[in-house]
C-alpha cells in the first residue's frame, strides 16, 4: 500500500470511528438533525422522507423479515422495524456500530424484532436461501468491489415476490478531476460506475427492475448543510476527531455537494423484485 493509500485509509477509519464512538452524544444528534431535517440515526445522504417513500415500495407489514446490509448504527433499520411492525436483521463490518445498533434496539424496545450482527456483506453471507422479503442497503454498495456478486448474493437471499432497494451515491455522470476522486473516495474503498452499470447488473442476476430513481439533488442539499452544521461546531468537533479527521471530513463534503449540484457525480435509487 503506498503512502497515499495508507492516508485515505486512516481517514476513513477515522470517520467511521469517529462517527460510531459518538453517535449517541447530544452534539452528533444535533449535527445530524440540521444536517437531514431530522435524526432517525444515519450515517449517509437519507433522510426520514426518503425513508417513508421507499417504504411504499417495500410492503413490508408485521411477519415478514427485513436484511439491512451495512446497517451502520441501525437507526434507519429500527424506524423501518417499528413503522412497519416487520422484524429487522442488520448487518455491518464496523463492529462499533453493530454495538451501537444493539444498544439503540434495547432502549427503543424493539430488541425482540432487531438482530444486529458483524458481516462483511462482500463474502456469501450466513443466511438461508430465501430467508428474507426484502433487502435494502443505503448508500453503501458502492463500498463493495464486486457489484455482480453482491447483487446475486442477495437475490439468493430473497423470497420469491421479495424485494430488494439500495442506493448508489457514486454514479459517474459527468467528467470528474483525478483529486475530485480521491477526495470523495477518501472514506475507504469505493467503485465508481457508469449509468445504467446498475440496471444491467441487476437484470443479469435475475431480478426484475421496478423502479430507478435520480436523488442526486437530496445528496447535494444534505451534504452542504452537513459541513454547515459542522462547520457551526468546529472547536468541539476537531477536539474529538483531531485536525485531520475533522478537515477531511469538511472537504469530502464539499466536494461532494458541488460535483453533485453540477450533476457529475449522481446518486440512483433501484429496485427490483425477485419473480415468483
Amino acid at each position: 500500500m503506498d503512502r497515499t493509500s495508507k492516508s485515505k485509509s486512516h481517514a476513513g477509519r477515522g470517520q467511521y470511528d469517529a462517527a460510531y464512538g459518538n453517535f449517541q452524544t447530544k452534539l452528533y444528534e444535533q449535527i445530524r438533525s440540521e444536517a437531514f431535517g431530522g435524526d432517525i440515526g444515519q450515517n449517509s445522504w437519507h433522510t426520514a422522507d426518503e425513508q417513508d417513500s421507499f417504504l411504499s415500495w417495500l410492503a413490508l407489514s408485521p411477519g415478514k423479515t427485513l436484511l439491512d446490509v451495512a446497517c451502520g448504527a441501525g437507526g434507519p433499520g429500527l424506524r423501518m422495524a417499528a413503522k412497519t411492525g416487520c422484524s429487522v436483521v442488520g448487518i455491518d463490518v464496523h463492529e462499533q456500530a453493530v454495538s451501537t445498533a444493539r444498544s439503540l434496539a434495547a432502549q427503543r424496545g424493539l430488541s425482540p424484532r432487531a438482530e444486529f450482527q458483524v458481516a462483511d456483506a462482500a463474502e456469501r453471507l450466513p443466511f438461508s436461501d430465501a430467508a428474507f422479503d426484502a433487502i435494502t442497503c443505503i448508500d453503501s454498495i458502492n463500498h463493495l468491489s464486486d457489484r455482480r456478486q453482491v447483487i446475486a448474493e442477495w437475490a439468493r437471499l430473497l423470497k420469491p415476490g421479495g424485494r430488494m432497494l439500495f442506493t448508489d451515491p457514486i454514479t459517474v455522470t459527468g467528467p470528474l478531476t483525478n483529486a475530485e476522486i480521491s477526495i470523495r473516495s477518501s472514506a475507504g474503498s469505493y467503485l465508481f460506475v457508469p449509468l445504467g452499470y446498475d440496471e444491467r447488473t441487476i437484470v443479469q442476476c435475475g431480478l426484475h427492475l421496478l423502479v430507478s430513481e435520480d436523488l442526486t439533488r437530496n445528496m447535494a442539499e444534505v451534504a452542504e448543510r452537513r459541513k454547515a452544521a459542522r462547520a457551526a461546531r468546529e472547536s468541539a468537533l476537531r477536539e474529538i476527531e483531531g485536525d485531520q479527521t475533522y478537515e477531511g471530513q469538511q472537504e469530502f463534503l464539499e466536494v461532494a455537494a458541488r460535483i453533485a449540484k453540477e450533476g457529475r457525480l449522481s446518486r440512483f435509487v433501484y429496485l427490483a423484485e425477485k419473480l415468483r
